[in-house]
């Protein structure tokens, strides 16, 4: 039993301990390319939230990992076969009752652990902010933590080296053998602006990509995963230490 996993602890612990925070990871259900199973945001995101906490934990830090939200949005997925989505509405639903639990209960550090480039927690988190205002709300974006290029030769942003490599030490026994998976090409916009970044729609994915990746995975290795993981983790749970610290009183200086 890991005490800082609310799916594992038990009333017995859990009712003589205060927590400081909460960590709510938020996953996808979809394609990742041919080679990787359907849950590998699920994975990644119990994976890294639980070795981030137990960081955090020996370090003293009250911190609970609650249970991961295994559906994301994923509305430019809809011809793919089994692509689960939840459209944002209904997220803010999901967040907003998770969040009036840990309010009433006096839990006023939530952190959303987001684990699917198709969330965006943004506008959620700027209206639950009115609704809830003694509850501070912040999300994370775990592939972000650390300089991808020190760990990585190809870019990519689903399905790529990064995610296969953790995959490939995470749950090698899901992965398919190497000669099965996919380039990950994909097509870029047309139109420029919407390759630069300063202009915004959303990819249809069955038009960008033919195995449903986006960067080439075959460079990646179990010791890049390993590597990546270790040090995310760190950063990861170093602030969770951190945030259950913070004066929420005293947070600008």
């Amino acid at each position: 039993m890991r005490p800082y996993i609310l799916a594992e602890t038990n009333w017995k612990a859990v009712k003589d301990t205060t927590f400081d925070l909460a960590v709510l990871p938020w996953a996808a259900t979809e394609a990742h390319n041919y080679h990787l199973p359907y849950a590998t945001d699920i994975i990644e995101a119990d994976a890294l939230a639980a070795a981030a906490a137990k960081v955090a934990w020996e370090k003293g830090a009250k911190v609970i990992i609650l249970p991961t939200i295994p559906f994301g949005v994923n509305t430019g997925q809809p011809d793919i076969y089994l692509d689960m989505n939840l459209n944002p509405t209904t997220q803010l639903a999901i967040l907003s009752d998770v969040a009036e639990v840990l309010n009433r209960q006096g839990i006023h550090k939530l952190l959303i652990f987001n684990s699917h480039g198709g969330n965006n927690f943004k506008p959620l988190v700027r209206e639950l902010g009115l609704k809830y205002p003694d509850l501070f709300i912040s999300f994370s974006q775990w592939p972000q933590v650390v300089d991808k290029k020190a760990y990585f030769e190809e870019d990519g942003d689903h399905a790529d080296e990064m995610e296969t490599s953790l995959m490939l030490y995470l749950r090698p026994d899901l992965v398919l053998s190497k000669d099965q998976w996919g380039s990950g090409s994909s097509k870029k916009h047309r139109i420029k602006a919407f390759s630069e970044g300063w202009v915004w729609a959303e990819r249809k994915w069955s038009q960008i990509s033919a195995d449903t990746g986006v960067g080439d995975p075959r460079a990646a290795t179990v010791e890049k995963g390993e590597r990546f993981f270790k040090a995310v983790t760190e950063k990861m749970g170093n602030f969770f230490v951190e945030l259950c610290n913070a004066d929420l009183e005293d947070l600008y200086h």
